[in-house]
């Protein structure tokens, strides 16, 4: 497996992201290894928060939401994918799967820094990797709260406007990643967090990952990761513990996806779900505190 690193002068003076990085080595299915990047914020000894990215982002993108939750006593962890962030970047598109995805996040979080009494935060992709590693080991989760996210078993007829995007970042011949999460928050993003978001990626070959990522959404019931999913909602189904659903009222994309939660979930029920209101796709960009205010009262009930 080929894989590149972004240099670490990229992530210098970065906006309002003063954390330092922690790596760890994860095999990357073909004999080899992968380093994976993770923030790691308050108190050691304390049951993490663990926050959880998507599609095209990294760890950056909890900047906002970081510094709140360490100030009220909790330890805040945000991996970066693998073709993300500060983690490696295998050049191949084939190299990245969902079932990679998932196992690579697993080692990481689970044999690596063998989290327990876990509050999960995931959006986007977070979410379709956050919900397998739940299902996979529910004991390890306290809570769970999404936003903007889902678990798709390939079941119906995606819109027109997702399938135009699989398209899009497959075959435009630039993949601006700064501009993609700029275009979806209700936030005008600056010159300095635009460049944020590309640090990751020096040139158009660090971004095979994030290309392909919204191929491997599954769309149709015969898609690779469609069983897998499948079955992690059978277990999803008979999730007792506490489930908030906070998604926000501006994101086109994932609107209307809290129901399948609020229906199948038995842990929704009695929780005190809200909209995050004014936010975009991206609502840790746009309402980043009112966020980890979410879920500190959360974590407190």
């Amino acid at each position: 497996m080929d894989v590149l690193r972004t240099p670490d002068d990229r992530f210098v003076d970065l906006p309002g992201h003063p954390f330092p990085p922690h790596y760890e080595r994860v095999a990357d299915g073909e004999g080899g290894d992968l380093r994976m990047h993770y923030l790691d914020e308050g108190p050691p000894d304390h049951p993490p928060v663990l926050l959880m990215h998507g599609e095209p982002s990294w760890s950056f993108l909890y900047r906002h939401m970081i510094p709140p939750l360490v100030a009220a006593g909790h330890r805040a962890v945000a991996p970066d994918l693998v073709g993300f962030g500060r983690s490696d970047k295998p050049t191949e598109p084939d190299d990245h799967t969902y079932a990679r995805q998932v196992e690579w996040t697993r080692e990481l979080l689970f044999d690596h820094l063998d989290l327990h009494d876990i509050t999960l935060f995931a959006q986007d992709w977070g979410g379709l990797i956050g919900l397998r590693l739940v299902a996979a080991e529910p004991d390890r989760f306290a809570r769970v709260a999404v936003g903007n996210t889902g678990l798709p078993t390939g079941a119906g007829t995606p819109p027109d406007a997702f399938l135009a995007w699989q398209r899009f970042a497959r075959e435009t011949p630039t993949f601006p990643v700064g501009q993609i999460v700029d275009g979806a928050t209700t936030t005008e993003l600056t010159d300095e967090v635009i460049a944020g978001y590309d640090a990751p990626f020096p040139d158009e070959t660090f971004k095979a990952g994030a290309r392909v990522l919204p191929s491997l959404v599954p769309t149709s019931n015969d898609d690779p990761a469609s069983a897998a999913n499948q079955a992690a909602w059978e277990v999803l189904a008979r999730f007792t513990k506490p489930f908030l659903v906070a998604f926000s009222d501006e994101d086109p994309i994932t609107r209307g996806g809290e129901a399948p939660f609020l229906s199948r979930i038995p842990g929704t029920q009695g929780q005190p779900h809200t909209t995050i209101e004014g936010g975009g796709h991206f609502l840790q960009e746009d309402r980043g505190p009112e966020l980890a205010q979410v879920l500190i009262d959360f974590i407190g009930t």
